[in-house]
């Protein structure tokens, strides 16, 4: 599922992993001077939790351990960051060797704390080059400042799903490539239907689960912060055409308070009456895991294609947001190397990254894995697969403070669509005021 919308609970994360920064510092050594060719458990930790998913796993820890039957792997699921950060402080035998992490967001306080260890000895010595090996945006959100003290672990992409029948019952043959496309078609979708609607073309709000500041910016190709770190989302032009554009979608499908009023009629985000199961929206963004959840519960008429993008960078459709998993070796671990070699058979082995993604229906985060001819072949997938590829496609960056500058432009987007901020310009500004502010306090 997704990986932002655990963003509140990552900060408080943060202020754990702030701890751990003194925590380590004298205590753990980066060095890593065992003896991975010995026989050695090592405890792998992640947050995985359906049986699907745990099978995944296991089976690729069972390839492992076979390949390496020297390295017998104990693995723990359902592990939060939280949990992860109290381990890493208290240190001794019963903190984890290998982690893995949901929350992209923290991989700046994880870097910079210490508490995994750096990546970039292990990749020197097995001649990996991370730039030949995964997509630009992972590498980016797995390193801090030059400091590489993760690796992508699957990936998640996000584009447009519609509903099938519904565009055909407008006569609308093809997904929309463009934003003025997109506007017409969710203009002609929507019925409606008194003070509600009986279908709703797509929901702008930034409440409407997936539909986020972040997710939307990254069409534009935003920059969050410039050469010296400094927030800066008031002077690149795209989040106030994002913001416009948002408004614009608002007030052409019926405005904010009607908009939200039907909203509160929703199904959960993440169970079978998500409003582009049910028909109530007909269009809408949301990552590839999507798919598989609306099968799950009947509904087999949603197609799935890239989000549009402007149309003055109508050159760039395809491209779309990514996010994911990262894994990491923890600073507190005795056998450094030997945990390394599962960190390095998870992330890089092509075949055990395809048979995680096929079984779990994420993106491989390889470029050989999104290449190999046994990855799923099923065309809704590929989409992803495509977008993920797409030399356009961003992420947002990693911060010291983890995702608190993305909720500090969330708030004020909240504040912003229900007019309770009415200047975007002076609005923006205070975003990037508040920012440097945090950051600063978190340094």
């Amino acid at each position: 599922m997704s990986r932002l919308t655990k963003a509140t609970a990552a900060l408080a994360a943060t202020a754990a992993i702030t701890l751990l920064a003194s925590a380590c510092t004298g205590q753990n050594s980066s060095s890593a001077s065992d003896d991975a060719s010995k026989d050695v458990t090592i405890t792998f930790w992640h947050g995985w939790t359906a049986a699907n998913e745990l099978k995944a796993i296991n089976d690729n820890v069972a390839r492992f351990e076979k390949a390496h039957p020297n390295i017998h792997v104990k693995v723990q699921s359902n592990i939060t960051d939280d949990k992860i950060n109290q381990a890493l402080r208290a240190g001794g035998s019963k903190a984890p060797d290998v982690v893995s992490s949901f929350t992209t967001d923290n991989v700046g306080q994880f870097c910079s704390s210490g508490a995994f260890a750096d990546l970039a000895p292990f990749l020197a010595k097995d001649k990996i080059d991370p730039a030949a090996t995964f997509p630009k945006p992972m590498l980016e959100y797995t390193q801090y400042q030059g400091k590489r003290c993760a690796l992508p672990l699957l990936g998640d992409a996000y584009g447009l799903y519609y509903n099938k029948k519904a565009f055909a019952a407008a006569g609308i043959t093809a997904p929309p490539k463009t934003l003025s496309e997109f506007k017409a078609d969710a203009v002609k979708l929507t019925k409606p239907d008194g003070s509600s609607y009986s279908q709703l073309g797509y929901m702008p709000d930034f409440h409407g689960y997936e539909s986020t500041t972040t997710h939307l910016a990254a069409q534009w190709g935003v920059k969050y912060f410039d050469a010296a770190g400094k927030s800066q989302v008031a002077k690149d032009p795209g989040f106030a055409a994002m913001f416009d554009w948002q408004q614009d979608m608002v007030k052409s499908l019926g405005g904010f308070a009607k908009l939200e009023k039907f909203r509160t009629g929703f199904g959960d985000e993440f169970g079978a009456k998500n409003p582009l199961q049910t028909g109530q929206v007909a269009m809408g963004i949301d990552g590839e895991w999507r798919l598989g959840m609306a099968k799950d519960a009947g509904m087999n008429d949603l197609g799935v294609a890239p989000f549009p993008v402007p149309d003055d960078q109508a050159a760039s459709y395809g491209k779309g947001y990514l996010s994911g998993t990262i894994i990491g070796v923890a600073n507190t671990s005795a056998k450094k190397n030997a945990a390394w070699e599962l960190v390095k058979f998870m992330t890089t082995d092509t075949d055990a990254v395809v048979s995680f993604a096929n079984a779990i229906h994420n993106v491989p985060s390889t470029l050989a894995a999104l290449k190999s001819p046994k990855l799923d072949p099923d065309p809704g997938f590929r989409t992803f697969i495509g977008i993920a590829q797409n030399p356009d496609s961003t992420t947002t960056p990693p911060s010291i403070n983890g995702g608190a500058y993305q909720l500090t432009l969330q708030d004020f987007g909240y504040a912003y669509e229900s007019g309770k901020s009415k200047n975007l310009t002076t609005g923006l500004q205070g975003v990037d005021t508040q920012v440097d502010k945090d950051i600063a306090q978190a340094q």
